[in-house]
């Protein structure tokens, strides 16, 4: 199958014994896994200091390998924007190697977009994906076809609501060459006003996140509505957002309220909902950075990209 190099830019694997089933698993698949050496660091939260995680950046970007696939997510990619080896990885996506990841990656996936230009791919962890019970099939399914290079798109099936809130959607809705990016709605709100958040305008944002109450997720899309990006894009994908809890506080206070009320901001982009991407079992592959067309037939939304 593929080369893959597994290496922690971000927060520290803690369960060695999951570490272990996971890799079985790839191996199982028929890839040639290779494992950094700092792959199981720890420094307080994080996977080594800073100066081991950048090196390892550095060996996975070297390895000559077809996927660089992530351990997990958490925190730490963030403080280390201004040191990544940008020509390093730029050169190895020019040499054919795909980075995967998702969560806390979301910072360099941006940070590479925005400094040269780089293509990288949403899409599993190590620990996410592959150490869990009984992984996922599609997302299993999506993986190998990107190790075999024969992924040319995804889609998935529109709730409802959707095409109730947009009426004329599957009659009409077809978009020509539009940049797919995105992310964890936190890390990049985090960006900001940096450097490091891509300028795209015309794109197709995804968004996901994971921990966060609908309020927190409200004032980070209003972070990014107000600094103008959310008005730039051509369509809004709104992946998975999961594991908090309602309060009684609440009162009716929910996810589909913030979706309401953001469509109610945005009335000339469209926000569809759905996607199947985030910290859930069952996610699709996405290539950030990527021109692509979105087509929406009947529920149906189809996205393709070379």
């Amino acid at each position: 199958m593929a080369h893959l190099y597994v290496y922690s830019p971000s927060g520290a694997v803690r369960d060695r014994a999951a570490f272990r089933r996971a890799l079985r698993r790839l191996e199982a698949a028929g890839h040639a896994v290779e494992v950094d050496p700092a792959v199981l660091a720890s420094h307080q939260r994080f996977a080594g200091d800073d100066e081991t995680r950048l090196a390892a950046i550095g060996r996975a970007a070297a390895s000559g390998a077809d996927i660089a696939l992530t351990t997990r997510g958490g925190y730490g990619l963030t403080r280390l924007l201004p040191r990544l080896p940008y020509d390093a990885i730029a050169a190895s996506v020019e040499r054919g190697m795909a980075w995967v990841g998702l969560s806390d990656f979301t910072a360099m996936q941006m940070a590479v977009l925005a400094q040269r230009g780089t293509l990288t791919w949403a899409g599993p962890a190590l620990m996410e994906d592959w150490a869990t019970d009984t992984p996922d099939e599609i997302t299993m399914a999506c993986f190998d076809d990107l190790a075999q290079g024969v992924g040319e798109g995804t889609g998935w099936r529109l709730p409802l609501a959707d095409l109730r809130a947009y009426p004329a959607l599957a009659q009409a809705w077809h978009l020509h060459d539009a940049v797919l990016w995105g992310g964890n709605l936190s890390i990049l709100a985090g960006l900001v006003g940096t450097p490091y958040l891509p300028a795209v305008v015309d794109g197709v944002l995804f968004l996901e996140d994971v921990g966060e109450h609908p309020y927190r997720i409200e004032r980070l899309l209003t972070q990014l509505l107000l600094a103008g990006v959310l008005g730039r894009q051509r369509a809004i994908l709104l992946g998975a957002f999961n594991r908090f809890t309602l309060t009684p506080h609440d009162r009716g206070f929910r996810l589909a309220t913030v979706v309401d009320w953001l469509r109610a901001q945005l009335p000339d982009v469209p926000v569809l909902t759905g996607l199947p991407f985030g910290h859930v079992p069952t996610k699709v592959i996405l290539p950030v950075g990527r021109r692509i067309e979105a087509v929406v037939q009947e529920r149906e939304v189809l996205l393709f990209w070379d």
